[in-house]
């Protein structure tokens, strides 16, 4: 019975970290590292890195958790959250969210780098406390603001190699940034009841659905120029232009297809459609690095 409800309490401190969301942030951090070099990243710059950064983001995904767990009580999607249901206290997601932090900081400070360690710990808070405790609640353009600390991780992994920014590590910087926001109004637009609800001002409850939804045609729309940048800075060559073009003709078809919809499930799926889109994006970048044409 004990080791049962030893591995149910492990569930919960999992599920405090967002490890769906985590993966995304550690692969597009991995992408950054080989990118930033002509070779193979050192493996233990590769693990210790990568252990670095997936630990911040879970550490700051707890503290998400512990900010907004009032508003998590309200809304169907994240009312079975371990805080809510109450599987879970403050003091523990607490002392587990700093824990994470903490170990997260000693290896990136002490094993790669201070100055990866340095924006990972300005990544964490941008995203932990100015964006949760604060940006969230006091404006609907919180997921365009905020972004940047979502946008950071292929950065960090730039700077976990080399030990510092490159204008291409900008570059995979400012794809993210610009793809956050349709990417997350999607999801938005089909959850707008629960965030009035829980009184939290997405663009979709402050400006209402169709206004949202050319906010995300005109974001996709920049983000098939900015996602050009790889191949026109000489980055990247034709596979990694071939490849982004058939993603971004599928994005801005569903940016579209969100002007008028058949019906909601439209927004999910866009919204489904664009974490593969960033996966496969980052995979072309990182196939095209290392089989050029």
């Amino acid at each position: 019975m004990s080791a049962v409800l030893s591995r149910s309490r492990v569930s919960h401190f999992l599920a405090l970290c967002k490890l769906k969301v985590v993966s995304l942030i550690v692969f597009t951090a991995v992408v950054g590292m080989f990118l930033s070099v002509p070779g193979m990243v050192p493996i233990d710059v590769l693990i210790l890195g990568s252990l670095g950064i997936g630990m911040a983001a879970s550490s700051a995904a707890a503290i998400n958790h512990l900010l907004d767990a009032s508003a998590d009580g309200v809304m169907t999607r994240t009312r079975n959250r371990p805080l809510p249901t109450g599987q879970l206290d403050q003091r523990q997601v607490l002392l587990f969210a700093l824990a994470l932090a903490a170990v997260s900081m000693i290896i990136l400070g002490v094993f790669i780098n201070v100055l990866t360690a340095i924006l990972t710990f300005a990544s964490l808070i941008g995203y932990a406390v100015v964006y949760t405790a604060w940006l969230k609640r006091a404006t609907p353009q919180n997921i365009v603001i905020g972004g940047a600390a979502g946008a950071a991780p292929p950065v960090l992994g730039w700077v976990a190699v080399t030990g510092e920014i490159h204008a291409h590590a900008l570059i995979l910087f400012l794809i993210i940034f610009v793809w956050t926001p349709p990417h997350f109004w999607a999801l938005a637009i089909y959850r707008r009841h629960d965030y009035a609800a829980a009184d939290v001002p997405m663009m979709p409850v402050t400006h209402g659905v169709r206004f949202t939804r050319w906010q995300i045609l005109f974001y996709s729309i920049i983000l098939v120029l900015v996602t050009l940048l790889p191949w026109l800075t000489g980055m990247s060559g034709l596979v990694y232009l071939a490849g982004s073009s058939v993603l971004n003709i599928g994005f801005l078809g569903y940016a579209i297809a969100m002007l008028k919809p058949r019906n909601e499930q439209i927004a999910m799926q866009m919204f489904s459609y664009s974490v593969l889109y960033l996966m496969m994006l980052f995979a072309f970048l990182l196939i095209d690095h290392y089989l050029p044409l």
